[in-house]
């Protein structure tokens, strides 16, 4: 089975490969590939310079080289395999991919940025940018937002669930935070009759719970900075599995000191939302014996590029959606 999956894989990754050369002349193919020498550069000089002010500077500078490169005809297709630090999604339709990264302005104060590409049939440019609006807000659970007050996060994951016809898109990300914490979020995006992004929506139920509360428009969860939480859906289990934590020095109130304890909560699929299961596993599992999926950041939260790029190809489809299928 595992040969069959690797050779479908491989198989796949060859017609993408195909359909991209089909799709973007060579002409234009030569100018992405000038854009994309440009990126690489100012996405190192974003994440690695020692000064806050010139990574400001290459951010800048990328942003506009970024949205310069976009507008080149078909340049949906161009992967941009080079430039590190920036995560790039396809949607598993094919329908959009997205683009996220981080801006670290000191060890306390970050800020994140991206954008989201949609499938067009002539290869035009559609982008909708996003503007990280987490600092403005004191409750960034409890309400519906749109492209200009986004809830940022370095997206690692994306999934597509059905209801009534409808599209949702459920996205999984990270998030820098402080010095001493880092944070996950889980937003669903779908799309509005002008096909604009609409981030979350009252998707995350608690009605099975021993004491049950609201519905949260979004997830998030804190955690001392380095620790590795697993915060991802599971292919085999057909739901969400999220790492309970605890306190390590008993100081429920000091998110930066949770750690796992072991066990698992998990949220399922059911009828349009995501049902909360406080408890998957009814036997405690020792260290490593729950699943944890296949991280596409480290402990650090360092995006894992290799991992990265194969979670975005699973995700293509062969073609994507005509607008009827839409």
């Amino acid at each position: 089975m595992k040969t069959k999956a690797l050779t479908l894989s491989l198989t796949l990754l060859l017609l993408a490969g195909y359909c991209q050369s089909q799709s973007i002349s060579a002409a234009d193919k030569k100018k992405l590939q000038v854009k994309e020498d440009s990126l690489k550069t100012y996405a190192m000089h974003m994440v690695l310079d020692s000064l806050t002010a010139e990574r400001m500077k290459a951010d800048s500078m990328f942003t506009r080289v970024l949205v310069r490169a976009l507008q080149i005809r078909n340049s949906f297709y161009y992967p941009f395999d080079s430039v590190l630090g920036i995560s790039k999604l396809y949607a598993p339709d094919t329908s959009f991919r997205i683009f996220t990264w981080n801006l670290q302005f000191d060890d306390y104060y970050g800020r994140q940025k991206g954008a989201i590409q949609s499938w067009t049939a002539d290869g035009s440019l559609k982008l909708s940018p996003l503007r990280d609006f987490s600092e403005f807000t004191s409750a960034p659970r409890d309400s519906v937002r749109d492209r200009s007050n986004w809830i940022g996060a370095v997206y690692y994951n994306i999934i597509r669930t059905e209801f009534k016809g409808r599209k949702y898109y459920t996205l999984f990300g990270f998030d820098e935070n402080t010095a001493q914490s880092s944070m996950k979020w889980i937003d669903v995006l779908t799309f509005n009759e002008r096909n604009e992004p609409v981030f979350g929506g009252p998707f995350f139920t608690y009605d099975k719970d021993s004491i049950p509360k609201p519905p949260a428009y979004r997830y998030n969860i804190e955690f001392k900075k380095g620790a590795r939480i697993l915060v991802n859906y599971i292919d085999d289990l057909q739901m969400i599995l999220v790492d309970h934590l605890v306190s390590e020095s008993d100081e429920s109130e000091h998110p930066w000191t949770f750690v796992p304890d072991g066990d698992n909560e998990g949220y399922k699929w059911e009828n349009g939302k995501w049902a909360h299961i406080d408890k998957v596993f009814t036997l405690k599992l020792k260290d490593g014996e729950a699943p944890v999926g296949d991280p596409i950041l480290d402990p650090k939260g360092v995006l894992n590029e290799e991992k990265l790029r194969q979670q975005s190809e699973k995700n293509k489809a062969l073609k994507p959606k005509t607008k009827n299928d839409q």
